[in-house]
């Protein structure tokens, strides 16, 4: 009985730690207006349509690089980044054009890591190539009208 009872432990400690990091992608985060780039304070990063937000994945380097750091059977992927110290969220331009600005959009990680991708950008007609492994994204700063949320 204390055999089973200990091989129960062991399987309930290790179903609870997270998941095995497997997955490692940069991100580039622009200026939806002019394409330089932008500082944020913090990244928002969801998998696979969960509503769990893991700034814990995030790495800002020394010199503003920003590397995100997945579990292996991640699929997809959905960003936000803030500023003023994290209070205030930036709008992505990939949806800045619709009702819904709030909403995720949501990027395959397996075209992330081979080819790269570049988010589409709404709020200017700015052009960049990802390298693999690279997702970049644009934002632009709330203005009076967008609601908050």
């Amino acid at each position: 009985m204390m055999k089973f009872a200990g091989l129960l432990l062991t399987t309930v400690l290790c179903a609870s730690l997270p998941a095995q990091s497997g997955n490692t992608i940069h991100i580039r985060l622009l200026d939806g207006r002019t394409g330089l780039p932008v500082e944020a304070s913090n990244y928002l990063v969801r998998i696979d349509h969960f509503e769990t937000v893991h700034n814990e994945w995030v790495h800002i380097n020394d010199d503003g690089s920003v590397t995100v750091t997945l579990p292996a059977d991640a699929k997809e992927i959905a960003v936000k980044a803030t500023y003023n110290l994290a209070i205030d969220t930036y709008i992505n331009c990939d949806a800045a054009k619709e009702s819904n600005k709030e909403r995720d959009i949501w990027y395959p990680i397996s075209e992330i890591l081979a080819k790269g991708l570049v988010a589409p950008n709404e709020c200017s007609a700015t052009h960049y190539t990802a390298k693999p492994g690279e997702f970049v994204f644009f934002v632009r700063k709330r203005s009076w009208r967008d609601p908050e949320f």
